[in-house]
């Protein structure tokens, strides 16, 4: 036991050492990203069908190593959202969330456009003929059913995984609610964002109303294109802060989504997943309160092995993307 402690107190003082070291060097200090001939070398790479992800609306396949590529799949639909969808895209999240193969995800859409929103023709039993004998039970079943609807786009922030919604083309109605929540949006140039909900006489209702004034932050603007139904292009979506980045086409948006993707998944997992679940928890918090949930969160996290691994390679000028990291 004793000759334990002993090795564990040298292990501490050394990284101890080393951190003092780090902090010393100051801002000559540089911590280089992986490069960019690498991280194009792995957004080349030929996907390969994910066997655990079969659906009908969706078609999952494994980009690169530790990265998925959740495609809306139905493009003579212009990728309208089915009853299928309502029920894939939770149970696909849930699987990626639980798979420790998976350290970040890359979402877009088949064909010509994102996706149009919901398929009211295949959602009209649903919607206009719901279920009960009298307006009390009608309700309760709508209830439910707007509940579960919902679910289907929290489950992109409940995954600890980060989400890159790559957008092209048209983005509407219930497309606004899934892209915004996700933790990063990239578009092409020939995108459009629509919150299309009042042109069909109802209020969104599964996100966008709660979400798109977080993430852009202008209520006057979130209002006029929540009651006009009028179109956001990609010039003003990346302007509002909707999208944090505008490429020339689909192409070469998939291509950056990938790499930043590919960028990712180098670093520690324990470092990734748990800065998102922080994230979202602060934004639902006040800072003292997100404060505290950070000192429960890291009293154990800070544990990782990642951390040394990573203060080694900086102490011997190795690159970060060296280390090998454990899955999570």
């Amino acid at each position: 036991m004793a000759a334990a402690l002993a090795v564990s107190h040298r292990l501490r003082d050394l990284l101890t050492w080393r951190l003092t070291a780090l902090t010393q060097l100051g801002p000559n200090l540089s911590l280089r990203p992986i490069s960019s001939s690498a991280q194009n070398e792995a957004s080349r790479a030929a996907p390969s069908e994910a066997p655990d992800h079969k659906y009908e609306s969706l078609l999952v396949t494994a980009a690169q190593k530790h990265v998925l590529h959740v495609q809306l799949n139905w493009p003579e639909k212009r990728n309208a959202i089915n009853k299928a969808f309502w029920k894939e895209m939770v149970e696909c999240c849930n699987k990626i969330a639980q798979d420790p193969e998976c350290w970040a995800v890359v979402g877009s859409g088949a064909g010509k456009m994102f996706t149009a929103g919901i398929d009211f023709m295949d959602m009209a039993s649903d919607l206009l003929q719901p279920q009960g004998d009298d307006a009390a039970r009608i309700s309760w079943y709508l209830r439910g059913l707007i509940a579960k609807y919902q679910e289907t786009f929290s489950v992109f922030e409940k995954c600890p995984k980060p989400v890159i919604a790559a957008i092209h083309g048209g983005c509407i109605g219930g497309g606004v609610d899934l892209i915004t929540a996700c933790d990063i949006r990239y578009c092409s140039q020939d995108a459009f964002f629509q919150v299309k909900e009042v042109e069909v006489g109802l209020a969104a209702d599964v996100g966008t109303l709660h979400r798109l004034p977080r993430v852009i932050g202008n209520h006057s603007l979130v209002n006029e294109l929540a009651f006009t139904a009028c179109k956001m292009m990609a010039d003003e979506a990346l302007g509002s802060g909707l999208v944090s980045r505008m490429f020339p086409n689909k192409e070469v948006m998939l291509d950056a989504a990938f790499t930043l993707a590919a960028d990712i998944s180098t670093k520690s997992p324990v470092a990734v997943q748990g800065t998102k679940v922080n994230l979202f928890y602060s934004r639902d918090h006040s800072v003292a309160e997100g404060l505290n949930y950070m000192t429960s969160w890291n009293m154990s996290m800070l544990q990782t092995q990642d951390i040394v691994k990573s203060v080694q390679a900086t102490m011997e000028k190795n690159e970060l993307k060296s280390v090998t990291v454990s899955k999570l």
